[in-house]
């Protein structure tokens, strides 16, 4: 697909820095997903362009944000492909290095009838993003949202919102996957943290399952640090604590869902691109909403992420 009409006419001012993960996504479809030591007979399979960093780069691009991607790839034709279509997406790749020791990452999707996925992700060149690679790329962390998640290094993601706290970014973390409660410290750093259900709950280690749960989970977040929590739930909407003001939920709007990989990926680049020009942290979720309900009824995962021109219909 064309790269969006908006990018075009993007304020320089609506700057997005994403610092990341690139995969190679291999997506196989079949009726359900598959119990431990069984096999299933598979429906379809496509190689699509992926990776949380690139997903959310790539979302952050079509809704309205000039963007610059930090992260790594290998010297293999993933590798190419990758890069080839984030330039195509007029994302900036001069801080996208390539190592030759080492395959780009890629992702093992399974997705069911009911658009639930399974995902198994094997790192590859993404492990190599490091402190030292940022301090390389210091300038690309002046911008005006800088996004983290936790698919590279724990040093390089503490070094990115570090980096980019001290040049006045707004900091955006998807603590995606999480396991556990973040590091000592990492609160501080972020002005959006934005978990799924299931990483709010391995954070806080409360159960998170509803809009009521999801906003206990917030609290505990908001109280150790983090300036705004957003908890994504799926079906149910979000729950935003925001600073200064109670737990707000937002629905989420009713959409047939074909797909939802990505999904998340799209909320969070719609936001950071309506916060990087400037909207309102209550409109700028709903804009994201609406633009991940969109991404989830088409498959794949940057190829199910919307354009501006269709949020403008």
């Amino acid at each position: 697909m064309a790269t969006s009409p908006a990018s075009t006419s993007t304020p320089a001012r609506a700057t997005v820095t994403v610092v990341g993960s690139l995969n190679m996504d291999l997506v196989v479809r079949a009726q359900r997903l598959p119990q431990p030591g069984e096999t299933l007979a598979g429906q379809t399979f496509a190689q699509v362009a992926g990776g949380k960093g690139g997903n959310q780069a790539v979302a952050a691009a079509r809704l309205g944000a000039q963007v610059t991607l930090v992260g790594c790839l290998g010297a293999d034709a993933n590798g190419a492909q990758l890069r080839a279509g984030l330039e195509a997406e007029q994302i900036d790749c001069t801080a996208l290095e390539t190592h030759a020791a080492v395959a780009s990452g890629v992702a093992l999707i399974v997705v069911d009838d009911a658009s639930q996925n399974a995902i198994v992700i094997v790192a590859g060149a993404n492990g190599l993003l490091n402190a030292d690679a940022l301090a390389r790329h210091d300038a690309a962390l002046a911008a005006k949202v800088v996004v983290c998640q936790l698919e590279t290094p724990l040093d390089a993601v503490h070094e990115a919102l570090a980096r980019a706290r001290r040049h006045g970014a707004t900091t955006i973390l998807n603590p995606a996957p999480a396991n556990g409660p973040l590091p000592d410290g990492w609160l501080m750093l972020i002005d959006y943290l934005i978990p799924n259900e299931h990483e709010a709950a391995a954070l806080t280690g409360l159960p998170v399952d509803s809009p009521d749960t999801a906003a206990a989970a917030a609290a505990q977040l908001r109280a150790g640090g983090a300036r705004n929590v957003i908890v994504t739930l799926g079906a149910q909407g979000v729950l935003a604590l925001l600073e200064g003001t109670p737990a707000v939920h937002h629905p989420a709007p009713k959409v047939h869902a074909v797909d939802t990989t990505a999904a998340g990926d799209t909320l969070i680049g719609a936001l950071a691109a309506q916060l990087a020009q400037g909207v309102a942290a209550q409109e700028a979720i709903a804009f994201a909403q609406h633009a991940a309900a969109l991404s989830v009824t088409r498959a794949g995962a940057q190829p199910s992420i919307p354009f501006l021109a269709e949020l403008q219909r």
